[in-house]
């Protein structure tokens, strides 16, 4: 499956039923007189916009690597959700002011059968667009189709409300137009829509811990390997959708030899794209004591006493020599003072191996 193509063909999709939709309802709009079918159309056309800079995004993106951007152009899809998110925003503070205006100096609508059958027809057609959109965006891990997908749910929404604002007027014989009020609502609608766009899209520009499903997965790989122990802090970079690239720390025994070792790293980085798709560029080795029981016994009683401390989520990387003792501990972003745990920590051992030089590592809580 090509993923760019696949987007291309679902935008060009949305992008032609949003512009039909758009032209439909900013006629009937009009011969109403009805602002909220107007701002509805106004949303079909930001919709369709959106689609348009999906597809030049998705162009972008799929790009070959060059050696300005050896990782590849992934990242566009990132901006390019951030511009839709801006154009959202726009489309939702526009149509707020013309909502307040036709609140201060309200104007009566005029419904018909063949205005409500259209409005009625867009509802179907949003519901499914909505559903092929965002099954299709989940498919091709694509944010953009995936926002597509919820903002066209939306939509179909803001077209029912507005079909019952168009019943309630009818009832009433006239008496009763929420037009203004619903056009303030949709208006609200489509802001928050684009600030929750804007909010995810920003987040992952940042820098998003990665999620919990691919770092299981991947550290149950590469912990599969026999000569394997434990696999740690594993760090994973988003160079887009479908790009992760990384590393990750293994325990292994003290008694492997080098090239044993490098036969290892190699099948495991093999593994790992093959099943998961991730780079790993670097394996990095904690050497584990394995013939000495005395460093056995110490690293377990290190490790009681390191878990007791609240906060602390993981213990690692234990090695001893000579007067050396090293080990890495995680603790989680929840404790209210990282750095008095970690201290507390080191107290605590210090004192209990007064003979031994002790270096402990702080790992953050980077991946599950």
């Amino acid at each position: 499956m090509n993923r760019n193509r696949v987007i291309i063909r679902t935008s060009v999709l949305g992008i032609a039923a949003n512009l039909l939709l758009a032209g439909f309802k900013a006629t009937v709009g009009l011969l109403s007189n009805s602002i909220a079918v107007i701002l509805d159309a106004v949303n079909n056309l930001s919709d369709a916009l959106s689609s348009v800079i999906t597809i030049i995004g998705a162009k972008l993106a799929g790009r070959k690597p060059d050696k300005k951007h050896p990782y590849g152009h992934g990242r566009t899809e990132y901006i390019t959700a951030t511009v839709i998110a801006v154009i959202v925003l726009y489309a939702g503070v526009t149509s707020l002011v013309e909502s307040v205006k036709k609140i201060l100096h309200p104007e009566t609508p005029d419904y018909s059968l063949v205005s409500l059958i259209i409005i009625g027809a867009a509802v179907v057609v949003k519901l499914a667009l909505s559903l092929y959109v965002g099954r299709t965006g989940k498919a091709v891990s694509s944010d953009a189709l995936i926002a597509s997908g919820q903002d066209a749910r939306n939509d179909a929404v803001i077209s029912a409300a507005t079909l019952v604002a168009a019943g309630i007027f009818l009832l009433s014989k006239g008496r009763v137009s929420v037009e203004a009020w619903l056009g303030a609502i949709i208006s609200l609608v489509i802001l928050k829509s684009g600030f929750d766009m804007l909010r995810q899209t920003l987040s992952r520009i940042v820098g998003e811990r990665v999620d919990s499903e691919i770092s299981l997965a991947v550290k149950k790989t590469v912990s599969d390997f026999p000569e394997v122990q434990g696999a740690y802090d594993l760090i994973l970079h988003n160079y887009g959708p479908d790009l992760l690239i990384g590393s990750v720390h293994i325990e292994v025994p003290d008694t492997m030899t080098a090239g044993r070792l490098d036969q290892l790293e190699r099948d495991i980085t093999d593994k790992v794209a093959e099943e998961h798709g991730v780079i790993l560029t670097g394996i990095s080795i904690y050497s584990v004591n394995t013939a000495d029981d005395a460093v056995a016994r110490t690293r377990e009683d290190i490790r009681r006493r390191v878990m007791v401390h609240d906060h602390v989520l993981q213990m690692h990387g234990f090695h001893m020599h000579d007067d050396e003792i090293r080990f890495d501990v995680v603790i989680g972003f929840e404790a209210p003072d990282r750095k008095s745990v970690y201290a507390a920590i080191c107290e605590e051992i210090k004192n209990a191996y007064p003979d031994y030089r002790i270096y402990i590592t702080l790992d953050s809580d980077i991946s599950d």
